[in-house]
């Protein structure tokens, strides 16, 4: 198992435990108080049936009384420990208790005259952690629905068996949900992994497309500059170790080596008589050189991933004081990618062989270079290249243009995470 498989099973496991210790307790107390009302609903159903066959549901007469105890006496011993009837004015016309009613009805709440319009139950714990249900039932006339003609009260001590089979049928339901909650999180894990796998497959896929075509590109100008291309693979993984050595990561990254690889895609649009001139170009000469750099900017801004590339392609030839150009930037002002690729294509210029000039030893190019940190470099910058300038100088000098392709890719592999 990969080091994905295992991240996506231990978030799937763990988003299934939390979804089950959520829903269970819920499908505990929702089946528990179903199973509650369930009880309520038929002590109250057979509480009216039983006022109804002793007609004591319209309590007005002289026999009203006779007929409250009669029915109060029915009750208590059936569903009810306790059965209290009042006539509509709330006065207590009967009542009857079981022995456990007698035994448990000084610890139970008393309440006021009777005056509700709906039935209602409370439920309470007793001493002896015995549970107690108390419904409260207005009592109305067949003939008048709307019309309360007295009020039946009646209290139960929930048995034991009662209880645990109410605790017994919560529990299985939460159990049964928890128990769904895993079955699902083992269900889904294949299907995320397929997925994924898919999704990196084709994004794999894709940024090889890009990167592909980010090379051909970049030969594209090389070639048409005289070079052999390895510029832009030496300038590209010399500015991702620096990047690497500043913290960058991720997006800043990526862009940063794009934009170094391509930072001169824009020379495609200038004059081979003017791009491959050999001599010093002359004002109107230069003036036409330097719309490379927008060129640029419109090339990778029309290719939705190379935008990225845009800070680097805009900004190469700024300079940290300010004397660049085209924008003439200064400072922070320069996008940090930008200054970066600065100190990494002035190094390589110098220190590496090219058709017009012999490559400058080490300490000649750390000279230069220092010479124009604070003027041309971010001496920031400056400072993190010069820690691992002496190991990219000797790295760079044992390669051919295969040798660095290949260390660059190697640095695009790990931060486009292919």
């Amino acid at each position: 198992m990969n080091s994905f498989n295992k991240r996506t099973a231990v978030r799937i496991a763990l988003v299934s435990a939390l979804l089950a210790a959520l829903a269970s307790p819920v499908a505990w107390l929702v089946t528990y108080k179903r199973t509650e009302d369930g009880t309520v609903w038929l002590a109250l159903d057979e509480s009216r049936r039983l006022l109804h066959h002793f007609g004591a549901i319209t309590l007005s007469g002289m026999d009203a009384d006779d007929k409250a105890r009669k029915a109060a006496d029915a009750l208590a011993g059936g569903l009810f420990d306790i059965a209290e009837i009042y006539n509509q004015e709330g006065v207590k016309l009967a009542q009857a208790m079981t022995e456990e009613g007698k035994a448990i009805e000084e610890q139970l709440p008393s309440h006021v005259r009777p005056i509700y319009r709906a039935g209602f139950h409370e439920r309470f714990r007793l001493e002896d952690k015995r549970w107690v249900l108390r419904v409260f039932v207005p009592l109305r006339g067949a003939a008048d629905t709307d019309r309360i003609t007295g009020y039946f009260e009646g209290v139960r001590v929930v048995p034991t068996w009662q209880r645990e089979q109410m605790r017994a049928n919560a529990l299985s339901a939460a159990l049964m949900v928890g128990f769904a909650s895993l079955v699902c999180g083992t269900a889904i894990y294949p299907v995320v992994v397929r997925l994924s796998t898919d999704n990196e497959r084709k994004a794999r896929e894709i940024l090889d497309s890009h990167l592909s075509m980010m090379e051909a590109l970049g030969r594209a100008v090389a070639m048409r500059d005289s070079d052999t291309g390895a510029h832009n693979f030496r300038v590209a993984w010399i500015a991702a170790r620096i990047g690497e050595r500043l913290g960058l990561r991720d997006r800043a990254m990526q862009s940063l080596i794009v934009g170094s690889f391509l930072h001169d895609v824009g020379k495609i649009s200038i004059p081979d008589a003017i791009l491959l001139k050999p001599g010093k170009l002359d004002a109107e000469e230069s003036k036409i050189m330097h719309t490379h750099v927008a060129h640029g900017e419109e090339i990778v801004s029309g290719i939705g991933w190379l935008k990225d590339a845009h800070a680097v392609v805009a900004a190469h030839h700024e300079k940290w004081d300010g004397s660049g150009y085209p924008r003439k930037l200064s400072g922070e002002a320069i996008p940090l990618a930008a200054r970066i690729f600065a100190v990494a294509d002035v190094f390589d210029a110098l220190s590496s062989k090219r058709p017009y000039k012999e490559p400058m030893s080490f300490e000649t190019t750390m000279s230069i270079l220092a010479a124009d940190t604070g003027s041309h470099f971010d001496p920031h910058v400056m400072a993190a290249f010069r820690a691992i300038a002496r190991e990219v100088f000797n790295r760079l000098g044992q390669c051919n243009e295969e040798d660095v392709r290949r260390l660059l890719e190697e640095r695009v592999r790990f931060h486009f995470g292919i």
